[in-house]
């Protein structure tokens, strides 16, 4: 496997220079990801497929679905595009590189785990911000256009918040200088992450089933729900700034509570 990564990875550094793989490659996986994971979620709703794993019943419109695809295609070529190609040069400085040989898988998974502790630690703190009345109102309520989110409303902010949150994600590779198919591993990771966590179903197979604190779509679905000054649940991947600095709590007793009706409801039937 190792012999045809890096087979694979010679011919992109042969054809391709460092730029155009930086920049312009990052931007296409970057589509290819988001738009190949957050589509199938319009398309369930659309066809009211898997409803019982909605987390939500109301059902958003094909105008609304068409409005945010429009604008993320408009958000994506005229803020994410030009910051990938201003930030080259700080990541070049910082020792990124796309050469040969490969970081060993080691080296990729100490790097990600950072960039994950990192981000999240960044993160809650500038949703938390983000949350504040006046830049709720006038830069984050934008994302909360949409109460029932669906996989690509993941990205459909205001270009600001684009900005300032994506700080966030790029600031442990920026640091770190890694290789480039470390920051695009990172990339794809954070992609279906955010898609996941949007998309508006807990399925049996939803990585909060397996993972211990992870978020996902049921924690991040409570937050679109409610008002912005009750919402909570600030976390990005996983909730640990939520527990430490309880902005769960709400969360967490409607989570007890459904359990406690679940289990009641056990009981009676067995009776």
């Amino acid at each position: 496997m190792a012999s045809v990564i890096e087979s694979a990875w010679q011919y992109l550094i042969t054809h391709f220079s460092d730029f155009q793989l930086a920049c312009l490659g990052s931007f296409f996986l970057h589509e290819s990801v988001f738009f190949l994971s957050g589509l199938p979620f319009i398309w369930l709703e659309r066809a009211g497929w898997l409803t019982k794993y909605k987390i939500q019943a109301k059902i958003n419109s094909p105008s609304s679905q068409g409005k945010c695809i429009i604008r993320l295609l408009l958000y994506h070529f005229g803020v994410n595009l030009p910051v990938m190609i201003f930030s080259y040069p700080v990541f070049t400085y910082m020792g990124m590189r796309s050469s040969l040989p490969l970081p060993s898988w080691r080296v990729v998974l100490a790097q990600i785990i950072f960039y994950f502790i990192l981000e999240d630690f960044v993160f809650y703190w500038g949703h938390r911000v983000l949350h504040t009345k006046w830049l709720y109102k006038h830069v984050h309520s934008v994302h909360h256009e949409y109460a029932t989110p669906f996989g690509l409303t993941s990205e459909y902010a205001h270009p600001a918040e684009i900005l300032f949150l994506g700080f966030a994600t790029i600031v442990g590779p920026a640091v770190t200088g890694p290789h480039l198919i470390t920051l695009w591993l990172w990339m794809v990771l954070r992609v279906l992450e955010t898609v996941e966590a949007h998309c508006g179903y807990h399925f049996p197979w939803s990585p909060s089933n397996f993972l211990p604190l992870y978020g996902g779509a049921d924690f991040h679905d409570y937050h679109h729900r409610l008002l912005y000054t009750k919402s909570g649940n600030y976390s990005s991947t996983f909730t640990y700034m939520d527990r430490i600095f309880e902005t769960d709590i709400g969360y967490r007793k409607l989570k007890a509570s459904k359990s406690a009706e679940i289990e009641f409801s056990s009981e009676q039937k067995k009776k």
